[in-house]
């Protein structure tokens, strides 16, 4: 049995930056489902959290899993779980772009104390403004719509 631990940080975030999460309790309702619901099918989230027009999530890739279908099942399944239950009074969406880089064992806690305290970051710092400088630290083109 292969032995693996292969963290990664995503980010995506609800159609047109809208703010459909728009309470704390709202997002942890989100929040739980999509541990939950990843739990089903075999992922394994380490830390969620986010704020109003995004979603933080660490998640530690399974041998035979890979970005792109991790996404889709978390992203996909929430949002029609979302709607389903009538969470928001729009129909809710999230954006087709995400990003997603790797994490090293020795920054994991550093990760995750910085997505635990998005309530706090996102009083000082927009969505937009955290986008750019991830999209500058890392290297990224600037893909996503703002």
């Amino acid at each position: 049995m292969p032995l693996i631990k292969v963290y990664i940080h995503f980010v995506w975030s609800t159609k047109n930056r809208f703010p459909f999460l728009n309470s704390v309790e709202l997002r942890q309702k989100v929040w739980n489902h999509i541990r939950e619901n990843a739990k089903e099918k075999g992922i394994y989230v380490d830390f969620i959290n986010g704020y109003s027009d995004h979603c933080h999530c660490i998640i530690s890739l399974g041998v035979d899993q890979n970005i792109k279908k991790i996404i889709q099942l978390l992203k996909g399944e929430s949002s029609f779980w979302i709607n389903k239950n009538k969470l928001t009074k729009e129909k809710f969406e999230w954006q087709d772009e995400y990003f997603a880089v790797s994490v090293s064992e020795s920054l994991i806690d550093k990760v995750r104390d910085y997505i635990k305290n998005q309530e706090i970051h996102h009083k000082k710092k927009t969505f937009k403004e955290e986008y750019d400088e991830i999209i500058s630290k890392f290297g990224f083109q600037k893909v996503m719509n703002k």
